[in-house]
């Protein structure tokens, strides 16, 4: 599975390592990803979110 949010279909974005002397490197701003559990249908369902993606479902009172 790739690393994306399940519910927004967010991935991780790419940037660059910087050095003193300004040499660039490629690196990956991967996504803080956590497994919650929600109730759909009455059947629990484990979704793989983003910290900030959970953060709106407990605001909406959906966890």
């Amino acid at each position: 599975m790739a690393r994306q949010d399940q519910i927004t279909l967010k991935k991780a974005m790419s940037g660059n390592y910087r050095s003193h002397a300004l040499n660039s490197t490629r690196r990956k701003f991967n996504l803080n990803l956590q497994k919650v559990t929600i109730l759909e249908n009455n059947k629990k369902v484990t979704y793989l979110v983003s910290a900030k993606t959970m953060r709106t479902l407990r605001k909406k009172g959906k966890i």
